[in-house]
């Protein structure tokens, strides 16, 4: 059974998430977290010693359930289908949020590199994860001859993630899916993706 301190302290996390994704970590002030989360300074400091915390933790707790996602939709039929299965699930994934707030990782990964040691290094962490989960597959697929063979699947995989995060930041933009969709169909013909039906 979960207690009450630690109930309140997931309750914070999930209303400081949306947050620190559309205003970024540097950007969201105490302020803006005691408004999201509806508590007093003193209840929020009782909790976490600080700003940094919060958003370590938010961090944390997004990135596994990024990791959970990916081993979700990464799983169909064969590996090429896994890989489609991903694209129309990122591209949903998306669309559900209207294009508002963007890729929390991508957001980080700019605002963090610089000035953010330790989210720096936690987000170069989640997209090595993320970029491996993807290569596997790819390596799958080209054992099958279900995707090109002629570049290695580190580079191809690195491909897949570079474009869907250029997608996601145009889409964001622009508030429209095109961008994103686009950078998909894209992707399927640099691929080479066969689909078997």
């Amino acid at each position: 059974m979960t207690s009450k301190g630690e109930t309140t302290k997931q309750k914070i996390l999930a209303d400081a998430t949306p947050v620190f994704q559309i205003k970024g970590f540097t950007a969201t002030t105490i302020g803006d977290l005691l408004a999201a989360t509806g508590m007093t300074k003193g209840a929020l400091y009782f909790h976490f010693p600080g700003k940094e915390a919060i958003g370590v933790e938010v961090f944390r707790k997004e990135s596994a359930t990024f990791m959970d996602f990916l081993d979700e939709v990464l799983t169909a039929e064969t590996p090429a289908a896994s890989l489609d299965n991903f694209f129309r699930a990122a591209l949903g994934k998306h669309r559900d949020t209207g294009f508002v707030g963007g890729c929390f990782f991508g957001n980080t990964a700019l605002e963090a590199s610089d000035i953010f040691p330790v989210l720096s290094q936690m987000v170069a962490e989640v997209f090595d994860a993320w970029i491996e989960k993807i290569q596997a597959k790819i390596e799958a697929a080209q054992t099958l001859g279900e995707i090109r063979r002629d570049l290695p699947a580190r580079q191809l995989a690195e491909l897949v993630v570079a474009t869907i995060e250029g997608g996601i930041m145009q889409s964001r933009l622009l508030k429209s899916e095109l961008p994103m969709a686009n950078s998909l169909s894209s992707l399927r013909v640099l691929l080479e993706l066969r689909l078997r039906h």
